[in-house]
């Protein structure tokens, strides 16, 4: 599929973004585990939250879809999974196989775990190290490779050191840690998002946040009470019109009910360093969780170093914050972040190739990249998303300001977090 982006200025508009995706996950997998029957208002309905929403199906949970788009769930208890007649299949998500490989380690029964080409070429020995200390048994292919077995059970308390600041793993373990009757510790380098933990205690599990440091106590572990959760809109959703609203010209967007969880605020900090005019009105609290509005305005940018505890904040965002460096005023580094190698394409390459198309001057590193300010996009040109939604939703964020706009290829990929993302960005 292709998308075609015309250049754009003088956009004033108000728009909502979908829910967030990282909660929409987990508020399927923890509202099917709970006893009784959860209201979840806001999911994302995209190719990836669905992959989940199958998987619990295939579980023994029963879901289903009113006419508001609100999603009930009917939990089953952790002890009410079943053992599935068929492979789970993740389809695109490695949020659906990480965190469902931690549940599953702790159910007595087997399963089989697969995805994509894509997803089944991403690192999963970060989760099968830990669960296979904690007494599960999984096997995969060489290098940790889905598709993944799991016979569960009888899993035993960890105090896990994780070599990366990853929700996914972190949300893994603690999962897994339902299943046990300890302890479980979860130490992380760099805060990840919390949104896991967040969700945990309002289901009534004893767990404590300690700087980087989640304990989990699971200790005559009561059932986990039914959850009514209200999703806030996608901050990394947000994010690319946010930059809409930045980089055209004589332009202001508000974006309504943007959750702004700290822990995946870091976007906003960056561009807020950047010198981007930003205004965030209506703070309040739903569900547990903070959402607001944000009005971004076109603005001057200037070159800074995105580097240490910030990326882990704003590791999906990077993409487009290379774009929008092509635009700032200096040289932008971008260290520390040799995860997005490993993302649903090589992000740190993707990104490069695509927007050197345009003109832009990148210098790739193994962790990052540096990027050339001021520069004036060419357009009239095709690029290519990798099948990757993110580096297809920045390459036609590229589009609004390049010369005669651009065509994106492969551009069904954004309906896995960004459905009706091209009729938004068309009707600007």
């Amino acid at each position: 599929m292709k998308l075609k982006i015309a250049n754009k200025s003088n956009i004033n508009t108000k728009v909502s973004v979908p829910g967030d995706k990282s909660i929409s996950h987990r508020s399927l997998m923890l509202a099917g585990i709970a006893s009784g029957q959860s209201r979840v208002s806001g999911l994302l309905e995209g190719e990836d939250c669905f992959s989940t929403l199958k998987c619990m199906e295939k579980l023994g949970v029963d879901i289903t879809r009113d006419n508001s788009g609100t999603y009930i769930v009917n939990g089953v208890g952790l002890n009410g999974l079943k053992e599935p007649a068929d492979i789970l299949d993740c389809g695109n998500s490695g949020t659906t196989m990480r965190l469902l490989s931690g549940l599953l380690a702790g159910r007595p029964f087997y399963s089989v775990l697969t995805g994509d080409r894509s997803l089944n070429s991403r690192p999963m020995d970060r989760i099968i190290t830990p669960l296979s200390k904690m007494g599960a048994e999984i096997w995969s292919r060489q290098q940790g490779l889905a598709p993944l077995s799991i016979r569960g059970g009888n899993l035993a308390s960890i105090n896990y050191n994780s070599p990366v600041a990853s929700a996914q793993v972190k949300s893994s373990i603690l999962l897994a840690g339902l299943s046990t009757k300890g302890i479980t510790y979860v130490n992380e380098p760099a805060q990840s998002r919390d949104h896991t933990e967040k969700m945990l205690k309002a289901a009534g599990v004893d767990i404590e946040i300690n700087d980087n440091t989640i304990k989990l106590n699971s200790s005559g572990q009561p059932e986990l009470k039914p959850l009514d959760i209200n999703i806030p809109g996608d901050i990394s959703s947000a994010a690319f019109i946010i930059a809409a609203g930045l980089i055209t010209e004589n332009s202001r967007i508000l974006i309504k009910d943007v959750g702004i969880n700290q822990t995946r605020t870091g976007v906003l900090d960056a561009l807020k360093m950047m010198g981007a005019e930003l205004t965030i009105k209506n703070k309040r609290v739903s569900s547990g969780e903070p959402l607001a509005d944000i009005e971004a305005c076109s603005s001057n940018l200037k070159a800074i170093e995105i580097s240490g505890s910030l990326v882990p904040r704003l590791i999906d965002e990077i993409p487009l914050l290379a774009l929008l460096a092509t635009q700032a005023d200096g040289d932008t580094i971008i260290k520390d972040a040799a995860e997005l190698r490993v993302k649903e394409t090589d992000r740190i390459k993707a990104i490069s190739s695509e927007l050197k198309k345009l003109g832009a001057e990148i210098e790739e590193y193994p962790n990052g990249m540096k990027i050339k300010g001021n520069t004036e996009l060419k357009g009239g040109i095709e690029v290519d998303s990798f099948g990757d939604h993110r580096i297809g939703m920045t390459m036609a964020i590229s589009g609004l300001i390049a010369r005669n706009g651009i065509i994106v290829n492969n551009s069904e990929s954004i309906d896995i977090s960004f459905p009706d993302f091209e009729k938004l960005i068309n009707n600007l």
